[in-house]
């Protein structure tokens, strides 16, 4: 290996901005504007296209596409960007697409985040913190997830949805509707099979708060209510409960209407 840990038979343009200590395996490509923090690995077979901009001790895996194009028909080759943060695990065969002007111009993820093998990330996403994303899981362009959500395998998102932060979507789940914070979904098309209790116990909230984010579970889904009246019952809930506002703040802002229960 050459300088910095990077091999040979590695293709790095010229323009590309890489940390002293970063490892770049055999056959991987490095493009132009691409832009590699301390602490990086790079596995073999690795394809990296800019302007993208990674982070530290992030761990890219081989056979990954991160940086790419997207597909979208309205894309007419302008510059645009991602953006990865610090203490990513991008598995093997992950896509991460940039921006188009169009939206945001740029696709943003965040930190401590796991992507098991052929995740894909459209364009213009923003992906938050620690969230998890199982093999073949997929987000489409201009979606939202928020920090803490685990996302299924085979799990699919359509563009412009929103998955709020603490949810879980099961695996083979085809979301159709906004995903409120703390929510469990499931199946095609996914409902709302209730608070993510296991994940709040693993994020260490305490009994009183998941007992309050239960009884606000209920209200929206369990008492026939319409939202703006649930809404209504939840305000003085959400004014003592940091957790509750959030899930309440994640019905309000949703634009595609939040996935409903299942019909019983």
């Amino acid at each position: 290996m050459d300088r910095a840990g990077i091999h040979p038979t590695s293709i790095i343009d010229p323009s590309a901005r890489i940390a002293q200590d970063v490892e770049i395996g055999p056959w991987s490509i490095v493009g132009p504007q691409v832009d590699i923090s301390e602490g990086c690995r790079i596995a073999s077979h690795v394809v990296l296209k800019g302007p993208t901009r990674i982070g530290k001790r992030n761990t890219i895996l081989q056979f990954s596409s991160v940086g790419e194009d997207t597909p979208a028909t309205a894309y007419a080759g302008e510059s645009t960007g991602l953006l990865i943060g610090d203490d990513n695990i991008i598995r093997e065969g992950v896509t991460i697409h940039r921006g188009m002007q169009q939206h945001n111009g740029e696709t943003v993820v965040g930190n401590n985040n796991l992507f098991m093998a052929y995740v894909h990330i459209g364009h213009d996403c923003i992906i938050g913190d620690h969230v998890v994303m199982a093999n073949n899981s997929a987000v489409s362009g201009h979606c939202t997830v928020g920090d803490y959500a685990n996302i299924g395998g085979y799990a699919g998102i359509p563009q412009f949805r929103s998955i709020g932060a603490y949810t879980h979507i099961a695996g083979m789940s085809l979301v159709l509707k906004d995903i409120p914070a703390f929510v469990t979904a499931a199946g095609n098309p996914a409902y709302a099979v209730g608070m993510n209790t296991e994940g709040m116990k693993r994020r260490g909230l305490d009994k009183q708060v998941i007992e309050a984010m239960n009884k606000a579970y209920r209200i929206v889904y369990r008492k026939g209510l319409l939202v703006n009246e649930a809404l209504d019952q939840l305000a003085p809930i959400a004014r003592e409960i940091l957790e509750v506002a959030l899930f309440v703040d994640s019905i309000k802002n949703s634009q595609w209407g939040i996935v409903r229960s299942r019909s019983k």
